[in-house]
């Protein structure tokens, strides 16, 4: 085990569930479209399910427009609401939170001289994101599944992280919240996974248990 931890030369950490997180956004959906919080909810989930299965066209700015002017249009049906101010009241809902173990454990993980690569099932607007939260100059590359055009658990994606962070599949280890899409995707590349279940039943249960365990 200890000949192991000492080929580790990168960490790949999953976005959202394990560095973020999402505000709930019916409160200010509902705000904003002048309707009950149960509409808003309900309009919410629509374009979720809907992004969920189109993600990865959002992979360069003019197509994220796009995606998300669709998206709107979705919730505004599904909420039974006009679809011109769907877009800008759906945008100004979306706001993600850095996870408190978040910043600590990747200082953590860097001093310990290991590369940081994040690799999500998103659009091209991840480091976008991640700059807002005060995560991007923690990391050294952000692979997203929309600009490589395969998600998790998809090898490629994986593929592509292992790229970013210039090591092989046994020298790296991946963290996520996910048992599908992080631990056995990770799992069939070859490298380790570490499960991050925050109420428990995990690997671990804070990111901040990972310098100790890798180091």
């Amino acid at each position: 085990m200890a000949n192991e931890v000492t080929r580790v030369k990168a960490v790949l950490l999953d976005g959202m569930g394990t560095l973020l997180r999402l505000v709930p956004p019916a409160p200010a959906l509902a705000r904003a479209l002048a309707i009950d919080e149960a509409s808003a909810e309900r309009g919410f989930r629509a374009e979720v399910a809907y992004y969920l299965e189109h993600q990865l066209e959002g992979f360069d700015t003019e197509r994220l427009a796009n995606l998300r002017e669709r998206c709107a249009a979705v919730m505004a049906e599904a909420a039974g609401v006009e679809p011109e101010a769907a877009l800008e009241a759906l945008m100004r809902s979306l706001r993600f939170e850095a996870f408190g173990d978040a910043a600590p454990a990747l200082t953590q993980l860097r001093d310990l001289g290991l590369r940081l690569v994040v690799v999500s099932n998103w659009d091209c607007s991840l480091p976008d994101v991640l700059d807002r939260v005060g995560l991007l100059t923690l990391v050294d590359a952000v692979v997203t599944s929309a600009v490589v055009g395969a998600a998790k658990p998809d090898p490629r994606i994986f593929a592509a992280a292992l790229d970013a962070a210039g090591c092989w599949g046994a020298e790296a280890v991946h963290v996520g919240d996910s048992l599908s899409n992080d631990v056995e995707g990770a799992r069939r590349v070859g490298i380790r996974s570490v499960l991050l279940a925050r109420e428990g039943a995990g690997d671990i249960r804070s990111l901040i248990e990972l310098p100790a365990l890798l180091s």
